[in-house]
């Protein structure tokens, strides 16, 4: 099979996440027509199968795949395709098969987005083998089973809901995937999980003193939180934990909790939080018009405009935008938003008549900037 086509991508996609989430198909670049012949001539190949079980349908690698996969790239899929892994040998339950599949969701807004995540193609930090002399091409993902690598020191963090690290050249995001709901939540665990990343940024993996542009020990560490569609966020940000506390709220486990829609959209804003300069010139662009910020108005914010008090709030830190908006409560005063224009009728909703809202058209920016 040729390498560089649709079919044989797909099939990579499958061995990293054990289990392919059938709607991916045509965000692959694949349109709807042409995805159901592709799909159809891979199970005639007996290259892919579908498990059906749940209510839940999934695409999962036949022996005859693995072994194609295995002998074309070994450096690339031994990792997924042997021993007794989730990959290689996908479980029945519903939790484990779900999660295989929000990984599949999250490899494809990585690969959309342009950012590496194939083993052959990074330096494996967290193995013994580590090649800490590599260049590491940033931006640059590594799933939470790359990380277990590290040994008995990540016992602490097996119940983390995280999918995997990203790293990039100013800051490190743990990713989670939450779907269309609330997912389960520990706070004492995702805190350890960033503990565990605050300590190889100090002096392990990731230190200055072992790769090759390492981390210094200021290096922010933020929550990267995808779920299905915009309108996700708002539950996440009007979430209590309830009752016990067991599902996602905003805690303080992370400073940052920034949302992306599993879109087209979201792919945008996954490119751009990790291109710190595009961002940066873009908050100086947004920022061009407005007056500094004035420490006497009592809140977090970026500019003043009108002596009102602005955030720029179009990379959707949860956290930042829960704060403004409770800011503004308490003093009952006015605020304003600067958005993206998919993130505008959200935002409208969890303000109401708190914050007046200016949208930037994403369009316009995504030739601007050439994202």
């Amino acid at each position: 099979m040729d390498t560089s086509n649709s079919g044989y991508q797909l099939l990579e996609l499958i061995a990293l996440s054990g289990e392919f989430s059938p709607d991916l198909v045509v965000r692959l670049g694949i349109s709807p027509s042409y995805s159901e012949k592709l799909i159809t001539r891979l199970k005639e190949q007996r290259y892919i199968k579908t498990h059906y079980k749940d209510r839940l349908r999934g695409y999962r690698l036949t022996s005859r795949g693995k072994k194609l996969l295995l002998t074309s790239n070994p450096h690339r899929f031994l990792f997924y395709l042997t021993g007794s892994s989730e990959t290689n040998q996908p479980r029945s339950s519903l939790p484990r098969r779900q999660r295989l599949q929000y990984a599949s969701h999250v490899y494809v807004m990585l690969r959309n987005a342009e950012i590496t995540f194939f083993r052959d193609q990074k330096p494996l930090l967290f193995g013994e083998s580590a090649d800490y002399a590599a260049e590491i091409p940033m931006p640059v993902f590594y799933h939470s089973r790359e990380i277990k690598e590290l040994g008995a020191q990540t016992i602490q963090i097996n119940n983390s809901r995280a999918i995997g690290i990203l790293l990039s050249s100013d800051c490190i995001y743990a990713i989670f995937y939450t779907g269309d709901g609330l997912m389960k939540w520990e706070y004492r665990t995702e805190l350890k999980l960033k503990a565990l990343l605050s300590y190889h940024i100090s002096q392990g993996v990731l230190s200055k003193g072992r790769i090759n542009h390492g981390y210094s020990l200021d290096t922010p560490i933020k929550a990267l939180i995808i779920g299905s569609h915009m309108d996700t966020s708002l539950k996440l940000l009007t979430s209590t934990g309830g009752l016990r506390k067991s599902y996602f709220y905003l805690d303080t486990s992370f400073n940052c909790f920034h949302y992306l829609p599993d879109n087209r959209e979201g792919e945008f804003l996954l490119k751009l939080l990790c291109k710190p300069r595009i961002n940066a010139a873009l908050r100086q662009l947004l920022l061009s018009d407005l007056q500094p910020p004035n420490p006497e108005i009592g809140l977090e914010h970026d500019a003043v405009s009108k002596g009102k008090p602005v955030l720029l709030a179009y990379t959707f830190d949860m956290q930042r935008i829960s704060h403004f908006r409770t800011a503004l409560s308490l003093r009952q005063s006015l605020g304003s938003l600067i958005c993206f224009d998919f993130q505008r009728s959200v935002l409208q909703h969890y303000f109401g008549e708190l914050a007046s809202i200016t949208t930037i058209d994403l369009e316009k920016l995504e030739r601007r900037f050439m994202l």
